[in-house]
């Protein structure tokens, strides 16, 4: 059976100087196979994927194991611990405000430098193998900067120097209010129908800064480089998603399994379990790439009711929202509705009813189909 063992990284320290520790759960099979990373709650409010990596953890004491499993939830205790009132605000470092998902690291020179140091016969093995080893290290030469980094930053480049060891990264988050959707790249589309999800976002090329990226960029823009040079399709095998899980602030136990045996099926299909563990079920998972999931910003502050559901299909000229303006409770100007301005699927909207001009109210699907 597995091996599990439990350990505990440091991933900041406090004013007073003591460590903030976070638990990592490594689960080691007996025979070989894939590496899979999990984290979960690197924003502070975003706390179901802890409830996923528990039933995870339960599920992997039973279940054989091809490979190694590395489980890291609440990764980020600093963010889980700055409330106010009755609200987590962690999804921002307190000191410098930048976002806890987007200090992790990319170099695009150093990846067309690596590639040009491939020579034809090496194998796709000593090529993976290399590449770690230099950008582990250059992760390494990033955490001892001599002037220092921030600690957002800090946090990123520890979680992904255990991340870029494994072939498949999965970034567990959840969405303000929202439906159950995933960030795919586009080279990995067909792995989306593995999941039970029923939205599916297809992003480029392009790093922004978060995990997925940081994991993903660097494999395909190397893929790309190799094949090129070698005129033939080399493919890494290293795969990286972002699962918004529902809705922050909320943790549901029963949803947490059935989005657990979901990740089984993504591990079952990988061979990194036995086959037949787990099977994804059989949904309609809609798609779209990034350029067509738009944000429907405000045009006006007011107090609002939210008409149009995470997930609802919605026809254009639709009600998605309803504004109450407090200075024209007296006239006719006191509300207004906000209309879909095209067919869409709202994905998330604003936690709040209090919203200002210029917030963005909803996340949509524009120009979608199915998978």
């Amino acid at each position: 059976m597995n091996k599990m063992i439990k350990e505990h990284i440091v991933v900041a320290q406090n004013a007073s100087g003591r460590n903030m520790n976070v638990p990592l759960y490594r689960f080691i099979g007996e025979q070989p196979g894939p590496k899979v990373y999990i984290q979960s709650s690197i924003h502070g409010a975003e706390v179901q994927g802890n409830v996923v990596i528990y039933q995870l953890i339960q599920f992997l004491k039973h279940i054989p194991l091809n490979g190694e499993i590395v489980l890291v939830p609440n990764c980020n205790p600093v963010g889980t611990n700055i409330k106010a009132g009755e609200y987590t605000l962690g999804r921002f470092d307190p000191v410098n405000g930048t976002n806890w998902n987007r200090g992790y690291f990319y170099d695009q020179a150093l990846i067309q430098e690596f590639a040009a140091s491939i020579d034809d016969k090496e194998s796709v093995q000593s090529i993976k193998e290399r590449f770690r080893s230099q950008i582990k290290q250059q992760l390494q030469n990033k955490l001892n900067e001599t002037w220092g980094i921030g600690l957002a930053q800090r946090l990123n480049l520890k979680l992904q120097q255990l991340a870029f060891d494994a072939d498949y990264v999965l970034d567990l988050h959840n969405g303000p209010v929202a439906t159950r959707h995933i960030y795919v790249p586009e080279y990995a589309k067909e792995s989306a129908k593995l999941f039970n999800i029923p939205h599916v976002i297809l992003i480029p090329q392009v790093f922004s800064g978060a995990l997925d990226e940081a994991t993903f960029c660097p494999w395909w823009l190397l893929s790309d480089l190799v094949s090129a040079k070698r005129q033939q399709a080399i493919y890494f095998e290293v795969e990286a998603f972002t699962l918004e899980m529902g809705s922050q602030e909320v943790v549901n136990f029963t949803e947490g399994k059935y989005d657990a045996k979901s990740i089984l099926a993504f591990l079952t299909a990988k061979n990194c379990l036995p086959a037949n563990t787990s099977n994804p079920e059989t949904i309609v998972r809609k798609a779209v790439y990034l350029k067509d999931y738009k944000i429907l910003y405000t045009q006006a502050g007011g107090i609002v009711e939210y008409m149009a559901q995470p997930g609802e299909v919605i026809t254009k000229g639709q009600v998605l929202a309803k504004v109450l303006n407090v200075d024209n409770l007296d006239n006719d100007q006191a509300t207004h509705d906000i209309l879909a301005p095209c067919d869409l699927i709202p994905i998330l909207h604003f936690p709040s009813a209090s919203v200002l001009s210029g917030t963005q109210l909803y996340k949509c699907f524009t120009e979608y189909f199915e998978l």
